[in-house]
């Protein structure tokens, strides 16, 4: 599954080929911390407001249930672009330092007037780092996994991705299926239609996004924040919310725009 490395848009992603124990272990004081930095970029400075959320959160939500998102996928598809778009509102294109293995963030978000904190991990693509990836998988609540596309490697290897989450994550873990970077033009080399099909094989959620240009990026954390509120809260109506179903009704709303293919 190793790709082309790129330190485009995912930044947790060396070319240092000094990785494995030592960053794992450096990587778990951070998520220790009682006071976790707000994204684990260097030379990445979120706007003042993100830092102050992040202080109020450690402080005020110390009880509240935490939520660990995981974001997966080739080198390049998108990862980190789609979690800065996420956290901060903004666009980074691709002028990140380069760090090594996994980082995180936490972020708080409002679901019918409920909080629900997801810590949400960033991991490398690469092969080297896999079995650095393999160990936060076990206790992950749910998977965001990325394909480019522009990249039909990154499309192909999804169901070796998806052959990995069966081993090691969860066997209730949410799992959500991304086609990113769909403001693509006439790069786009991957239809909707496949992504949709082959997340109906693996009975998974699927959209499309753009960490370019914003298009269902809140949508996707939120539809995995409201599906995880759903099972804290132990709901077993036969009416109860489905993430497949909410994620193809907003998406229907704003879809990616033609790439003229």
């Amino acid at each position: 599954m190793a790709t082309e490395d790129s330190m485009d848009d995912d930044v947790f992603e060396s070319l240092e080929d000094t990785v494995a124990h030592s960053n794992l272990q450096v990587n778990q004081n951070a998520y220790n911390r009682s006071t976790p930095s707000p994204t684990g970029y260097r030379d990445y400075k979120p706007p003042a407001e993100v830092l102050k959320l992040c202080e109020t959160d450690t402080i005020e939500e110390c009880n509240q249930i935490i939520h660990k998102t995981i974001l997966l996928g080739d080198s390049g598809v998108g990862k980190t672009s789609l979690l800065v778009k996420f956290d901060t509102g903004k666009f980074q294109p691709g002028n990140f330092s380069a760090t090594v293995g996994i980082g995180f963030t936490n972020k708080v978000v409002t679901v019918d007037n409920s909080r629900v904190k997801l810590q949400i991990w960033d991991t490398a693509g690469q092969e080297r780092f896999r079995s650095v990836t393999h160990a936060y998988y076990r206790d992950a609540h749910a998977l965001l996994l990325l394909y480019d596309v522009t990249n039909k490697t990154s499309f192909d290897n999804i169901r070796a991705w998806l052959g990995e989450i069966r081993e090691y994550a969860q066997d209730d873990v949410v799992i959500m299926l991304i086609g990113n970077k769909c403001d693509c033009g006439t790069d786009r080399v991957i239809r909707r239609e496949d992504g949709e099909r082959l997340a109906r094989e693996y009975n998974v959620a699927f959209m499309e996004t753009s960490a370019k240009s914003g298009v269902n990026v809140e949508l996707a954390f939120m539809a995995i924040a409201r599906e995880l509120k759903r099972r804290q809260s132990g709901n077993k109506d036969s009416n109860r919310f489905s993430v497949q179903d909410y994620v193809r009704e907003e998406t229907d709303k704003t879809p990616c725009p033609p790439c003229g293919n």
